[in-house]
C-alpha cells in the first residue's frame, strides 16, 4: 500500500494539524527519521500511532510536544504554529520522569508552578487529580514506595493538572506487566472520556491502539510516513469484553498485517508471523 500523501479528512476545525513534517539527523551521515507526515485530529479524539521500531513515531510526537525541530513542515494548535514546548500539551513517557525527592503530591503541584495559584490553590488541584487517578491514599508517598503502574499515574495526573487541550503519550505503558497495561488502559479510557481530550498515543501494542482509539495510524519504516489509516468504528463506553469480539479481531488483523509487511521490507528473507 502506497504512503499517504496528504492529511487525513477531519471533520470540523482541528484541535491538531500536522503539516508535512520532516525530520534529518545530521551527522557524518545524515539520518532521515521523518519523510513528510501529514495528519490531523479533531477536538476530543483519540489517535494512536502504530510500525515498526525506528519508524518515526516517538521522532514525530518529539516534535508535536515542541521538545525537537523538524527539519520541514508545521504543527499547528487551533490554528496556530507552535514553537517549542506549551500548556496547551501535556506529555507522558514510558519512564516516569519523576522527582525522587517529591511526593505524589508534590509532583503533581509542581507541574503548577508557572500558574498564578496560591500554594492552597496548588495542593488542592493536586488532590483532585490524585482522586482522578484513584491514588487519594498514596499523596505523600515517594515514588520509591510507588509501583510502576502508580508512578504512571502520577505521571498522567501532572500532565493534566494544568488543562492542556492535548495529551501526547509515548509509550506510557510499554514498561508495565501485562495486567496493569489492562488496568491502566481502562484508567486512561475513563480519563479521557471525562475530560474530552484529544490524545495522540504512541504504542507498539495493536491491540492497546484498537482498544484506546478512535483512529490509527501505520507508520512506513524509516523515513517514516503515513502508510495507512485504520478507522475504529467500536462502540464506547468500551470494555475488555470487546477485545473479544469479531470487530475487534479483524482491526487488529488489519493493522497487524500493515505493521508485518515493514518488517518485511526491512528484513527480506523473514517470513512467519511477526507481532509489533
Amino acid at each position: 500500500m502506497a504512503p499517504a500523501a496528504g492529511p487525513a479528512v477531519v471533520l470540523g476545525a482541528p484541535r491538531l494539524e500536522i503539516r508535512d513534517i520532516r525530520k534529518t539527523f545530521e551527522g557524518k551521515r545524515p539520518v532521515e527519521a521523518l519523510g513528510g507526515v501529514s495528519m490531523s485530529l479533531a477536538a476530543n479524539e483519540f489517535v494512536s500511532l502504530v510500525g515498526t521500531s525506528g519508524c518515526g513515531k516517538s521522532t514525530l510526537l518529539s516534535i508535536v510536544a515542541g521538545l525537537a525541530d523538524p527539519t520541514g513542515g508545521d504543527v499547528l494548535v487551533d490554528g496556530r504554529s507552535i514553537d517549542g514546548p506549551g500548556r496547551d500539551r501535556g506529555v507522558v513517557f514510558q519512564t516516569y520522569t519523576l522527582f525522587p525527592w517529591l511526593s505524589a503530591r508534590e509532583n503533581i503541584a509542581f507541574a503548577l508552578r508557572g500558574e498564578k495559584m496560591t500554594a492552597q490553590e496548588r495542593r488542592r488541584v493536586a488532590d483532585e487529580h490524585l482522586v482522578l487517578v484513584g491514588l487519594t491514599g498514596f499523596a505523600d508517598a515517594r515514588p520509591r514506595q510507588l509501583s510502576g503502574g502508580m508512578k504512571q499515574r502520577v505521571a498522567i495526573a501532572r500532565a493534566l493538572c494544568y488543562k492542556p487541550s492535548i495529551l501526547l503519550m509515548d509509550e506510557p505503558f510499554g514498561a508495565l506487566d501485562a495486567q496493569t497495561r489492562l488496568l491502566m488502559q481502562e484508567l486512561l479510557t475513563r480519563v479521557w472520556e471525562s475530560h474530552r481530550l484529544t490524545v495522540l498515543f504512541v504504542t507498539h501494542d495493536v491491540e492497546e491502539a484498537v482498544y484506546l482509539s478512535d483512529r490509527v495510524f501505520v507508520m512506513t519504516n524509516r523515513p517514516g510516513r503515513l502508510k495507512d489509516e485504520v478507522r475504529i468504528d467500536l462502540p464506547r463506553p468500551r470494555t475488555l469484553a470487546v477485545a473479544e469480539s469479531p470487530a475487534f479481531l479483524a482491526l487488529r488483523h488489519r493493522i497487524f498485517e500493515s505493521i508485518r509487511e515493514e518488517s518485511l521490507r526491512a528484513e527480506p528473507g523473514i517470513g512467519g508471523d511477526i507481532r509489533t
